[in-house]
């Protein structure tokens, strides 16, 4: 607790789905000078916007979790967006930090950059075996290159930036609009929608075959803290439940969680994605303590429930 007193905190993403859990967690803890920029007042692909955030809040840590990101059909439909966005954000903002001396900077990853063939469990030392799942490679080699840019200015300028790996999240206050959603939410809306419209199936895409992990948002949000508060080195940190699901497994859960007693076809036209996704968890837990708690039955029933509550305000 005594790490965050009189610490000024810059959340980018803040008000985002990880990042409202991430501010949460601060306050929590006892952060009060905490800002939360917004994409209205500050752009951060603009170097001014970024000048400006950092010359009025003058902060000691940046937790930087901003992102354009989306599921396997955003990806497709946005390669030039998600790569340039990503890239030049992190990079601006990586930049003024160490110009305007923040003490600490945590850039939040992600799973995709992993090479598509990575041995399961990924090891964080596999980042570099492979091209990633080319669906996703744009963002994901966006984000990776702030991992280059970290460890490059740890080793030339001292400035202590630090990288975590989340593997795919899900939870309350997920996007669940369907054009740019990833599984989890996309299967809840529509075995809720299903179940309470009478329908007789939904349809998924894929083959169901594939394998993934899944970490619960607040669980997350409490490794990306820990890093912030206790890991100061430039190796990069995967954040995971160590677990994996074939993802037709995944979708006979949520239909269970969500009381639809249909049926659900596969179109096995649409992309898999990359074959397997399961982390190596285990430099978390030495690092800096880090362990997820929140079983996937578990968090898959809080996230069902909070959909069935607020669907009526998302409209």
């Amino acid at each position: 607790m005594d790490f965050w007193t009189n610490k000024r905190v810059v959340v980018t993403g803040g008000a985002g789905f990880l990042g409202a859990h991430v501010v949460e967690k601060l306050r929590a803890r006892g952060c009060t000078q905490l800002v939360v920029p917004r994409s209205t007042a500050y752009d951060l692909c603009e170097q001014d916007a970024i000048v400006s955030l950092l010359h009025e809040t003058k902060p000691h840590l940046l937790i930087h979790l901003a992102a354009v990101v989306g599921g396997i059909g955003a990806n497709r439909q946005n390669p030039g967006k998600f790569f340039y966005d990503n890239a030049i954000m992190g990079i601006q903002l990586i930049e003024q930090a160490r110009r305007f001396g923040v003490d600490k900077f945590v850039c939040v990853g992600t799973v995709c950059s992993y090479p598509k063939y990575t041995p399961v469990p990924f090891k964080e030392v596999d980042l570099w075996d492979g091209y990633p799942e080319e669906t996703n490679a744009p963002y994901g080699l966006a984000k990776k290159m702030l991992l280059v840019q970290l460890q490059a200015y740890r080793q030339e300028y001292g400035f202590n930036g630090v990288y975590v790996v989340p593997v795919n999240l899900y939870g309350p206050r997920d996007n669940f609009d369907l054009e740019t959603s990833h599984v989890i939410p996309a299967l809840i809306r529509k075995c809720v929608e299903a179940k309470l419209q009478a329908e007789p199936s939904i349809l998924a895409w894929s083959s169901g075959e594939v394998t993934r992990e899944f970490l619960y948002v607040d669980d997350a949000a409490e490794g990306i803290v820990l890093a912030a508060e206790r890991y100061e080195q430039s190796e990069p940190v995967n954040l995971g439940a160590g677990q994996e699901i074939k993802i037709r497994d995944l979708a006979n859960l949520i239909r269970e969680r969500a009381g639809f007693e249909g049926t659900i076809e596969w179109d096995a036209s649409r992309p898999d994605g990359q074959p397997r996704r399961c982390l190596d968890t285990t430099r978390a837990w030495q690092a800096f303590g880090f362990r997820a708690t929140t079983s996937l039955q578990d968090g898959i029933g809080e996230t069902v429930q909070w959909y069935v509550t607020h669907r009526g305000s998302m409209a």
